[in-house]
């Protein structure tokens, strides 16, 4: 589940680092003119039909609302994984640059494992990881658990009808983040607040984007600091404590590590606690097999997270270091290319019938959370809130229904994000 955050004026890439990639100036189209493309579809869980149209392609010239230049566009499964594993393909070579994206304000940092390329990158994930294991992610089941349970019987209490985004969606993954980081609850409201402000995508939210980002930069360089004085059971003085060799985090990429670990749990795990709500809410024969087969939920999970648009076209791209061919397509040095997971979950060529929910479809790995050196870290840990919650869900609640008809379900139209703002139930 990636989560990124930028400083209010990013320095340019450090040219020891990442020599060829300042080299190279930004390709803009001077031929036939890149169709625009907003991406801003926000009705239900449909599949933008722009994305959808542009899925046809195996490769396209676009142009993003903000940035200065067109990029490259790759849709397939077999494309995206060839892209996301190419080291002639960069993302440190972004930064600097007024790179195409969806958001007025560059959300990335050059100091974030997102954009980093090996050996800087292999190297800090090896280090993360260390916390992300099985049994690590084992022990921390209970705590997820525990939190589940306690705003499950809030919600009980309340009474129907019920805002089910208000009681779980989003304060299951910000208590569990910030319970798993040791961040003070009086602190995790102003967290979620400065999330939402990141993923705003309308041009006035420049100004609070960039605030919310100097504010939570400072923020974890202070707790960083915290921990290094005075350890603790939590995740921060766990990832603090991690080791390859003699290799350790530094507190810059400690803060920045532990930074991108919250923004994460405030954003993916929300969304999509909220858009498979939704899916059972609206599909009977779904909240039916998972109370019938419980002991299919995480192969239940895993297809609808494969067929959820979890975001709104593209995320990070990559830049070009070099001219290469790709999927046909001539691509020069300074080149952008994005990738899209959401058109690679629905590649017919990987699975059969992509756009039909099949929880008997055989089990093959989907892009939700990434692919290749910058798949998603915390992977385990999404997986465990989803398990816990969804499943005691289901349990706990096994009449639930919408309480108001469908089609009043507001959705976001603000940030790069889909979900429900509120999902009104009654059981």
């Amino acid at each position: 589940m990636p989560g990124y955050l930028s400083p209010q004026h990013p320095p340019l890439v450090d040219v020891r680092a990442h020599p060829p990639a300042l080299e190279y100036a930004m390709t803009e189209v001077t031929e036939t003119p890149a169709p625009t493309c907003p991406f801003d579809f926000s009705e239900g869980l449909d599949f933008d039909p722009v994305l959808a149209d542009l899925a046809q392609r195996p490769i396209t010239r676009i142009r993003l609302p903000y940035g200065t230049a067109d990029a490259w566009l790759v849709t397939g499964f077999e494309g995206v994984r060839q892209v996301t594993t190419d080291h002639r393909l960069s993302r440190a070579g972004i930064m600097g640059h007024d790179y195409p994206r969806l958001t007025p304000e560059p959300i990335v940092s050059p100091e974030s494992v997102n954009v980093m390329d090996p050996p800087r990158s292999a190297r800090l994930r090896r280090l993360a990881s260390q916390a992300f294991t099985k049994r690590h992610v084992d022990r921390m089941r209970p705590a997820i658990e525990s939190i589940a349970d306690s705003l499950l019987d809030e919600m009980a209490e309340r009474g129907a009808p019920a805002d089910l985004v208000h009681h779980l969606s989003d304060r299951l993954p910000q208590h569990t983040i910030c319970e798993l980081l040791g961040i003070p609850a009086q602190d995790r409201p102003l967290m979620q607040e400065y999330a939402h402000r990141l993923l705003a995508t309308a041009p006035e939210a420049r100004k609070a984007a960039a605030g919310a980002k100097a504010s939570l930069r400072e923020y974890f360089g202070e707790l960083v600091l915290e921990r290094r004085r005075a350890p603790g059971e939590d995740l921060l003085s766990a990832l603090a404590a991690a080791r390859d060799g003699d290799d350790v985090f530094d507190d810059q990429e400690l803060a920045v590590m532990a930074l991108t670990l919250m923004l994460s749990g405030h954003d993916t795990a929300t969304c999509e606690i909220s858009n498979i709500s939704y899916l059972l809410l609206t599909r009977p024969e779904l909240m039916a097999r998972l109370r019938e087969r419980p002991e299919t939920l995480t192969p239940v999970l895993d297809e609808l997270l494969r067929y959820i648009p979890f975001r709104k076209g593209v995320g990070i791209p990559r830049v070009a270091l070099e001219d290469l061919e790709l999927l046909g397509a001539r691509i020069k040095a300074g080149d952008f290319v994005h990738v899209s997971y959401l058109t690679a979950n629905r590649d017919p060529e990987r699975y059969a019938d992509p756009d039909v929910i099949d929880v008997d479809r055989p089990p093959s790995p989907h892009m939700t959370f990434g692919w290749g050196g910058h798949r998603c870290i915390a992977a385990p840990l999404a997986m465990a809130e989803l398990e816990a919650t969804i499943g005691r869900l289901v349990a706990r609640f096994p009449a639930l229904r919408l309480a108001v008809p469908a089609e009043e379900v507001r959705w976001d139209t603000e940030t790069i994000r889909r979900f429900p703002h509120e999902l009104p139930v009654a059981w």
